[in-house]
């Protein structure tokens, strides 16, 4: 912002530009802060998912994404089966 004030003070679009960056970075900080921290909020409370998991309700796993075609492939490798099982 010193810059601009500084160097472009005529630069109008630069100004709401800037203005705009800066308060979308607010809207964000304050929702990491409302989801303590995590990026995307949990669908379920972690006492539900660890008992569906034990009661068989769930299966846990782990998602693997093909890094070069990550909107095309991926795979979830369940624990607890062999390891060419996948789902």
């Amino acid at each position: 912002q010193n810059y601009l004030d500084n160097f472009w003070p005529d630069l109008k679009a630069a100004h709401e530009l800037f203005d705009s960056i800066l308060q979308a970075r607010r809207e964000r900080e304050s929702e990491s802060q409302e989801n303590h921290g995590k990026e995307y909020p949990e669908h379920l409370p972690v006492e539900i998912l660890e008992a569906g998991i034990k009661s068989g309700r769930y299966l846990q796993g782990t998602l693997n994404v093909n890094k070069h075609r990550a909107q095309l492939e991926a795979f979830v490798r369940l624990q607890g089966f062999g390891s060419k099982d996948t789902g």
